[in-house]
């Protein structure tokens, strides 16, 4: 088994005090059969193309090990993960003052568009926790091929930012939820144009690509040196999918979150808005929350449900995030597409390691 030290702990009062490394506990003993029959199940092919398995506790690794060829150098493509990524960037940015806060206006990022396109004032009014929470009027839903705002239609397209903000006000039906009616007052469709939208308010709100801001902003203070942002068409930097990362330096982002946005002393993102970021801000279809670009799964722990924050991805890519246990889990995959790929990634997490840490 491949044992590494990150750089953060996680318990929150050693992070305030920025203290060294030696002062970590051990990392705890887990339960070898759990562990093996994880790894006879990956061997077997029951649990498919899965590339890694890291297990945090107290900021110490307990468990890591590769799988399918993978290394501890693979730039992971974690899909829609990056959508989270995406959401501690935004919070990093109102933490500097280049965003004024989650209230601040779209459009009025991009003057140039306004100037030449009607814009509804329903649509005018959008603002940056509309885009987080997946909950803004656009008529966009990625689980609805026939939506205008779908994103394998904004692919195609030469000029997504343009393709997005051009989109039609959302219509609903008599049998769909509106939003004064939904929990939380918001209706939830999941709309990876509104990352990508994200991204590029970011690039003018800091002045920077989203690549180079994510570098200054998070990765080069977590010592996170390897990584790929994905581009769009016209240039700007793709928020909502494709990010490449190495699964030690996903677990440092999960290891910023548990420690409230803290590293090592230095608050990289303000600790109201990650409470904010992993609190219940809209409810998804299939019943879990949502909070900004966070995902609240509702999964089976101890015997009963609880909530489990967590950056998802297609493919089955995980970080999930448990603060009362101290702990954060990577899973990555590359079974993209397949409709095992989120249950067996989630079975990993309630099936074999938390099990393994009783």
């Amino acid at each position: 088994m491949r044992r590494s030290t990150l750089l953060c702990p996680a318990l929150l009062l050693m992070l305030a005090a920025g203290l060294p490394l030696a002062t970590q506990a051990a990392p705890p003993a887990l339960d070898p059969t759990r562990l093996a029959a994880l790894e006879a199940a990956i061997a077997r092919d029951d649990i498919k193309q899965v590339t890694s398995v890291l297990l945090l506790v107290d900021g110490s690794v307990a468990y890591e090990r590769y799988f399918n060829g993978a290394t501890p150098d693979t730039l992971n493509d974690v899909r829609s993960a990056s959508k989270s990524v995406t959401a501690m960037l935004v919070g990093a940015a109102i933490g500097d003052g280049s965003l004024p806060g989650v209230h601040a206006r779209v459009y009025d990022y991009f003057p140039a568009f306004t100037r030449q396109h009607r814009v509804d004032p329903r649509l005018r009014n959008t603002t940056v926790e509309d885009l987080l929470t997946m909950s803004s009027l656009w008529e966009c839903d990625d689980e609805n091929a026939f939506s205008a705002g779908n994103e394998e239609r904004m692919y195609v397209t030469e000029k997504w930012l343009d393709f997005t903000l051009a989109l039609p006000v959302k219509g609903f039906a008599p049998w769909m939820t509106r939003p004064e009616d939904s929990p939380h007052g918001r209706a939830h469709a999941y709309c990876t144009a509104n990352s990508f939208v994200l991204g590029a308010v970011l690039e003018r709100a800091t002045g920077q690509r989203l690549a180079e801001y994510a570098a200054k902003a998070l990765e080069r203070p977590l010592g996170i040196t390897e990584r790929h942002w994905n581009l769009s068409p016209e240039g700007i930097g793709m928020g909502g999918g494709g990010t490449r990362y190495r699964s030690r330096d996903l677990a440092r982002l999960g290891e910023l979150v548990l420690a409230g946005g803290n590293w090592q002393g230095r608050q990289l993102i303000p600790a109201d808005y990650v409470a904010a970021m992993v609190s219940p801000q809209a409810t998804t279809s299939n019943g879990s929350d949502y909070g900004y670009q966070w995902w609240g799964l509702k999964l089976p722990v101890g015997g009963r449900e609880q909530t489990v924050w967590a950056m998802s991805g297609n493919g089955g890519n995980y970080v999930f995030v448990m603060p009362d246990r101290h702990l954060v889990a990577v899973v990555t995959s590359r079974a993209y597409n397949r409709s095992y790929a989120h249950p067996q990634s989630r079975r990993i997490l309630t099936d074999f390691l938390l099990p393994a840490l009783r």
